[in-house]
């Protein structure tokens, strides 16, 4: 298992980057969160096996209908197991 701290920056706001972050996180089986920031970027705190994160990141990139993903910092941590399910945060 691991931890992925993602920090997406461009056009992520307002064009339903959140439901498609956890819509492809729950089809590969990851927990965690996604949430806007104040800055206008999008976190995404992430849990699972090393595949399934990698093929999330490729999903992560191409981005939502309307977005404009222009960086995506990761920063990998240990695993806590604290998520149940992946959930988009307000």
């Amino acid at each position: 298992m691991k931890r992925a701290h993602i920090v997406i920056s461009g056009l992520v706001t307002g064009v339903g980057y959140r439901s498609y972050a956890r819509n492809y996180a729950n089809d590969l089986g990851l927990k965690g969160f996604v949430r806007n920031t104040k800055s206008g970027k999008v976190e995404i705190v992430i849990e699972g096996y090393d595949t399934e994160i990698q093929k999330f990141l490729q999903v992560l990139r191409k981005g939502s209908w309307g977005a404009k993903v222009e960086d995506i910092d990761v920063s990998w941590e240990d695993p806590t197991n604290e998520f149940e399910d992946f959930k988009i945060l307000v």
